[in-house]
Order: C-alpha cells, then structure tokens, then sequence
C-alpha cells in the first residue's frame, strides 16, 4: 500500500469511480463532499503525487506554484479546463488532462432539454399547475415557439456540438455552425458553415453554445449579437456560463429580442443569477450536464485511466497541458 500513488480526489465521486481508485491507488476522499477554499486545497495537495479535481476546484497560477514536487498531474474530472491555468502548470511541470468524449451524450440531451423548455414555456407551465394557478385554457393559452423543422445555430462544432446537430436532425432542423475551422464532409454531414459568429448569428432559430470558455469567447454572446438573433429566437447554454453577457441577455430577454433562453450555466456557480431567475421565459438548471451515472462513471474512469499512464511512465490520451 505505501508505493502507491497518493490521489486527492476533490469532490464525492461515484462508488464505481471510488472503487477502481481503491485498487491501485491510495485515494484522499472528500466523502463530505465540501468545496476547498484555495488555502485548504494547497494544504491538501502537499502531501500527494496526484488530484483529481473538479470544475469546482480553482487551480490558479498561485496555487499551481504552491504544489509540491511530488504532484506530477492534474487528472481532471471534466472537459472543460478553464478552472486551471495551463500555461502555469507547463512551467511547473505539472501534467494536466481531461475527460474527453465520455460527456458528449450527456450534455447534448441536457441542450436539446434546455431548447425544449425554453421554446415551449416548461418552467412557466410547471410552476402554474404546482401552484394551483391553472384554472383557464384557449388556443392563445401557453403558445411557445415550434423547433421541429427550425433553423439550429451550434457555436463550437467539437463533440458535443456535433452531438447536438445530430440529435438536431432527429426534430428536422436545418444546422448551422460556426467553428474555429470547417468540419471534414463527413463530419458535417450536410451542416452549413459560417466563417463567423456574426455570419451565423441571423440564420438561428435556436442557438446553442458549446464552445470552450476562453478570455477571447468571455462574453461571446454580448448585447451586440445577441441583437443579430432573429425575433423569437432561442439562446442555449450548455457549456461554460461565462460565454454570455448575462446583462445583455436579461435586457433581450425583457424587451422582446429573444423568445426565450434554456441555460444549465452560469457566470456564478453555484446559485445562478436572481434576474435570470425572476424571468418566465427562461428554462434553467443547475449545471447537470453530464448529471447521470453512465457519464459520472465513465468521467471518473477516464481520468484514472490518464493517471495510470501518468504512473506508468507513457503519455496520457488526454493531455491539455
């Protein structure tokens, strides 16, 4: 037991997940499942040769200069890798990765749950007969918008937005994208290429982004593309919150640009943001993407699996940094 590997694992993660650690590994659980501050998180790193962190966890430039040399890697529980800085932990020497393809599924049917709600009211019809409120009906009653047959807009056309253009073709959609560089034929099976967002932007009924949070895409969707949207459309966010502009987006929202916004990310996390929350015409989660336990599973297996490659001296499959 004492030559293996010492792995901090930073949040409660599956029982299977658990298990496989416990095999090969000398595994720090945070059963309690607390959020570390970055005072806590430094101490706990001090004494491991690995973390197996979440998107809850900030590995900022400061930290990454506080971990000890026996700390060779970061196997994030995620894809997303905004919660580190890469270029700090290449200098440190530090091997970061992800979890790649394991979520695509997962989070693509929480984007077409959030297109779903957000067109056709949910949040504002479950709310009405939950609280005893529903006590009429006529044709004019609830009346959201179709997506079926609709224009669908994927900024980021990586894997979960390929997912999504798929499952976006099963309601008859017409896909369009804008992406850092075109798709292969084969990959975009039939979609239509835009070479910029603001091309993009006037031939979306619904919008979904799945593209990576960046300093360039911070704010992405600003009061002034959100203005290039067409009337009715419907704004999806599956990714990272701060894409949007979420002053802009309340003021559309309000004022008649958008139809509507099916969002499972937010700016802050977690709590979301109270305006958002007092509007009826947004359907909102509290970042469950890739909230079941085939994908937690998978997730968790994945990062063990570049931990294993870490300590058997070969490359991870999954290395960002």
């Amino acid at each position: 037991m004492s030559d293996r590997p010492v792995v901090l694992v930073t949040r409660r993660l599956t029982d299977a997940v658990h298990a496989r650690l416990e095999k090969n590994y000398n595994p720090v659980f945070n059963l309690e499942d607390r959020v570390f501050d970055q005072s806590e998180l430094v101490s706990k790193c001090q004494s491991v040769d690995a973390v197996i962190p979440c998107h809850s966890e900030l590995f900022s430039a400061e930290v990454i200069a506080a971990l000890p040399e026996r700390l060779k890697v970061i196997a994030n529980h995620s894809v997303g890798v905004d919660h580190v800085d890469l270029t700090a932990a290449k200098e440190k020497g530090v091997i970061v990765t992800n979890t790649p393809d394991v979520l695509s599924d997962a989070t693509a049917e929480i984007a077409i749950l959030c297109m779903l709600g957000a067109a056709r009211r949910a949040s504002e019809g479950d709310r009405m007969v939950r609280e005893g409120r529903w006590d009429f009906w006529s044709p004019a009653f609830m009346v959201g918008v179709q997506t079926t047959g609709k224009r669908l807009g994927i900024i980021g056309m990586g894997r979960v937005g390929q997912v999504m253009a798929m499952r976006g073709r099963g309601f008859g959609m017409e896909i369009h994208y804008s992406n850092r560089r075109r798709l292969p034929q084969d990959l975009e099976q039939g979609a239509i290429f835009h070479e910029t967002v603001e091309d993009l932007l006037p031939n979306c009924d619904v919008l979904s982004l799945h593209c990576p949070s960046t300093p360039e895409t911070k704010g992405l969707m600003n009061a002034e593309r959100l203005a290039l949207l067409p009337n009715d459309a419907v704004l999806v966010n599956t990714a990272r919150g701060p894409l949007i502009d979420e002053a802009a987006l309340i003021d559309a929202l309000k004022n008649g640009g958008l139809f509507a916004a099916g969002l499972d990310v937010f700016c802050d996390e977690p709590g979301g943001n109270p305006e958002l929350s007092r509007l009826d015409n947004v359907f909102m989660l509290p970042h469950v993407g890739s909230a079941t336990k085939d994908t937690r599973d998978a997730m968790g297996f994945r990062a063990i699996d570049n931990l294993d490659a870490v300590f058997a001296g070969r490359e991870p499959g999954d290395r960002v940094a």
